[in-house]
Order: structure tokens, then sequence, then C-alpha cells
């Protein structure tokens, strides 16, 4: 089936800004696809700019949250928002990150029952709050991640995160957002040991 990526028509390669279409084509290289995020966002490059650098500067930084962590909120949050762009594309790519095929599916649906750790159920409370009531918020939910060890710059983080992809979930579904076909079986099954099994080599789904 031929189904559209997005609800608006996305752009042809060539006809993009130079620097979107360096930004596309190196995602490709490295993930052997580009996901469907990146041609769908491209139609407005001054947006596609501002998106993905907030993205990486959330996504990417170094920190106390671990890039899996950083997967399970969006997966977390996605799941409550109904986006399934984002469950999807970012379920693999947490599936990847903690080399752990159940993960995603458990966070998504529950991560109060998943394999996660008392910390990292701590702070997917907090950002479930943020995604979905932030206007309850008060010091006691910072208290909380203060007691599991989180900072004040762990908590920005949280925050940032689970705001950015509330945003991003809202758009991707209203542009119904179309999954690629690669991330549903991305991360299914135990990996090798070896460089094929390099972190770097996980592809980029971008927000959703």
């Amino acid at each position: 089936m031929n189904l559209p990526i997005s609800r608006h028509p996305v752009p042809d390669l060539p006809d993009l800004p130079e620097d979107v279409r360096a930004r596309i084509l190196a995602v490709q290289e490295k993930s052997g696809f580009v996901p469907n995020v990146f041609l769908a966002l491209a139609r407005r490059p001054e947006e596609f700019r501002a998106f993905f650098a907030y993205h990486d500067a959330l996504m990417e930084r170094e920190g106390g949250l671990s890039k899996a962590e950083r997967e399970m909120i969006v997966v977390a949050t996605s799941g409550a928002n109904s986006c399934l762009y984002c469950v999807v594309a970012h379920g693999a790519i947490l599936r990847v990150r903690a080399r752990n095929p159940r993960l995603a599916d458990q966070v998504a649906v529950n991560y109060r029952k998943a394999e996660i750790t008392a910390r990292q159920r701590a702070m997917l409370d907090f950002a479930m709050k943020v995604a979905t009531a932030s206007h309850t918020i008060a010091d006691a939910d910072f208290e909380a991640l203060r007691g599991h060890g989180f900072g004040d710059d762990d908590a920005w983080d949280i925050t940032g995160i689970a705001a950015f992809f509330a945003m991003s979930n809202r758009i991707a579904n209203a542009f119904s957002l179309r999954p690629n076909d690669e991330f549903h079986l991305l991360g299914r099954l135990p990996r090798p040991e070896g460089p094929s099994a390099r972190e770097d080599r996980t592809p980029a789904p971008g927000p959703g």
C-alpha cells in the first residue's frame, strides 16, 4: 500500500535549501532510510531548522539522563498523547538504546509495569505530569525527583523533553504523519555484538 507520508504534500529533495537537504541525506546515510518526519517538516524550512535544533539540544546533550532514558520519556508521553508516529519511531530507538526488545511496548502502554528502575518510574511520573497535567505540578513533584537523585538540570531536561514532544505529538497527529515501515521491526531481535551493534548507528526518528 502506497500510503501518504503526511496530510500535506512533501517537497522533493532537489527543491530544498542546501542545509535542509544535507541534513536529510546525512540521516539517510546513517539510518539507511529517511524518517518520514524529516520529509514532512521540510515543507517549511525555517520551522524545520528550529524544530530539529531544539530536538537535538534536548535529546543529544550530555547530562544526568541517559539517551535511553530520554527515549523512555518520549515513548511514555507519546503513548499518553496517542501519537502513533512517536510511539512507533521512538519505540524503535528505545529498543536499540536500551538493548531490550520488550521495553518500548511496556513503556508505551503502562510504564508502571515496565522493566525499569524506581528512579526511572519517578522520572516518568514527572514527565507524564508535564505532558498531561502541567498545571498541577508543585514543589512536591520536584522533591520526589530529588529523592531519586535527580538535580535541577535533570528536572529541566525531563520537562523540556516532555513539553517538546507534547507539541510535536500534536503536530504529527494533526498531519496524520505515518511511521516508516522500517521502524516497526527495528530492535525487535537481539543485536549481535560488534561494530554493527554500535549505538551510533541508531536511526534518528526526529520529533513526532
